[in-house]
């Protein structure tokens, strides 16, 4: 996010040739990804006990993981400058729309621990639920890349 506020965002907004690789590359990525996840054996349904580490932790290791992510900074660089208007800086405009974004992202993940948890914890069709939501999981990733990839730039 920071990135994208300080300006390299810009760049690719401004280069039609960059902004479309940008494009494409995720969009072929995203497909590659669900693709993989159709493919792959099935996983292994045997839930191990994990020690807590404590939230402080978990709340650090996200940060460093998010961080180093350099999907999260072309989420950041190719997303957010679509909603950005000409007439105001664009740096506290892309600052804005970050944090919403990772608020909003945050949420969802809050979310999706408590319905795993929840669903981890009964052992009844675990197998079947790991195939069906392997299988969800990778029709969504090439479906958010083909349209990715489908998507028109507006000038």
């Amino acid at each position: 996010m920071a990135a994208a506020a300080l300006g390299l965002s810009l760049l690719i907004a401004q280069s039609a040739l960059a902004f479309n690789l940008v494009k494409y590359l995720g969009a072929a990525y995203l497909v590659y990804l669900g693709i993989r996840m159709l493919t792959r054996k099935e996983p292994s349904v045997e839930a191990k006990q994990v020690r807590a580490q404590g939230a402080r932790r978990a709340f650090m290791e996200g940060i460093m993981v998010e961080a180093m992510n350099v999907k999260t900074a072309l989420f950041f660089l190719a997303f957010l400058p679509q909603f950005t208007t000409p007439e105001a800086s664009l740096a506290p405009q892309l600052a804005l729309l970050g944090c919403i974004c990772v608020a909003m992202n945050t949420f969802v993940d809050v979310l999706a621990v408590f319905g795993a948890d929840r669903l981890l914890q009964s052992n009844a069709a675990r197998v079947t639920r790991a195939r069906l939501l392997t299988r969800l999981s990778g029709c969504t990733m090439m479906t958010l890349g083909v349209f990715l990839a489908l998507a028109r730039r507006e000038s």
